[in-house]
C-alpha cells in the first residue's frame, strides 16, 4: 500500500486524473472502476477538460460503477445514473453502451447482481478501480461486517451512511435504505485500486485506515492485502497522523 499526501482537494483530484489519463492512454482496452460522491467530482472536471483539449481519448474505454441505490431511477437526480451522466459520460466521447451502472430498478435485485458480475468478468476484470473512504470504513456500498468474500450484492445501509448522504435529498427520508454494491472480492480483483480521502471529515477513518488491524467491521482495511493500492489523501484528511508518520503495512 502507497501514500502519496498532496496539499489539498485539488491537487488530489489532478494527480488522480494524470493517472487514470496514463492509464488509459497504455492499454489497448482499458476498464474503469468508478465511484461517485462529492470526493471525484472535481476528477470528473478534470478529465473532460483532458478530453476538450484532446490530451485523451475515451473511445475505446469501459467502465463499470461500484454501486446504485435501490428504487431510483437514471432519470431521478440522485441516483448514480444521473451523476455519472451529468459529471462525465455525457462530456466525453465513450461508446455507447459501454458504461455500466447496476439497475436499482430491477424487478429481481439478485439476478441484477449476478448480470453485473458476469460483465464486469466479460470485459476481462477491471483494470483501475477508483474508490472513496466512507465515514464507517466502508468501500462502494460494503457496510461495516460485510463478508470479504462478497461479491455484488444487495445491502442495507447503515443509518450513518444515510445520514451522510442525506444532504443530497430533500429530507433523510427519501434517502433510499438500500443499494446493490460491487462486493469486497470483486473490488479486491481489480488489478490497479486508487483510494481518495480528501478533508478532515474523513480524517478518523483514514487514520483507522493507516493504522489499524484488518477487519470485516472495517471494510477498507481488507485494500492493506491488495497487491497494488494508491491512497491519495490531502493534508486535512491526514490531519490525526503525528508528524507524517504513517504506519502502513502491506502483505503481499
Amino acid at each position: 500500500m502507497k501514500l502519496v499526501v498532496m496539499e489539498n482537494h485539488e491537487e488530489m483530484s489532478k494527480h488522480a486524473c494524470q493517472l487514470i489519463v496514463s492509464k488509459v492512454q497504455s492499454l489497448s482496452s482499458p476498464v474503469l472502476g468508478l465511484a461517485t460522491g462529492s470526493t471525484p467530482e472535481r476528477l470528473y472536471e478534470m478529465l473532460i477538460e483532458e478530453y476538450k483539449q484532446k490530451l485523451v481519448s475515451f473511445s475505446h474505454v469501459k467502465t463499470f460503477n461500484l454501486d446504485e441505490y435501490v428504487g431510483l431511477s437514471e432519470n431521478d437526480k440522485n441516483s448514480y445514473q444521473y451523476y455519472m451522466n451529468h459529471h462525465l459520460f455525457s462530456e466525453v466521447n465513450f461508446k455507447e453502451g459501454e458504461n455500466h451502472i447496476p439497475n436499482g430498478m430491477a424487478s429481481q435485485l439478485e439476478q441484477e447482481c449476478q448480470r453485473y458480475e458476469k460483465l464486469i468478468k466479460e470485459a476481462g476484470g477491471i483494470d483501475f478501480q477508483i474508490l472513496g473512504l466512507g465515514h464507517n470504513g466502508h468501500i462502494g456500498f460494503n457496510e461495516p461486517g460485510t463478508l470479504f468474500s462478497s461479491r455484488t450484492h444487495v445491502v442495507d445501509l447503515e443509518r450513518t451512511t444515510r445520514e451522510a448522504n442525506a444532504r443530497f435529498f430533500k429530507s433523510k427520508k427519501e434517502v433510499p435504505t438500500q443499494a446493490i454494491t460491487m462486493g469486497i472480492e470483486t473490488i479486491l480483483e481489480s488489478k490497479q485500486i486508487i483510494l481518495l480521502v480528501s478533508g478532515e471529515q474523513k480524517a478518523t477513518a483514514l487514520q483507522r485506515l493507516l493504522n489499524g488491524e484488518v477487519s470485516e467491521d472495517f471494510p477498507a482495511s481488507v485494500l492493506k492485502q491488495h497487491q497494488d493500492v494508491t491512497i491519495i489523501a490531502d493534508k486535512a484528511a491526514l490531519q490525526l497522523q503525528e508528524d507524517e508518520q504513517f504506519a502502513v503495512n502491506s502483505k503481499r
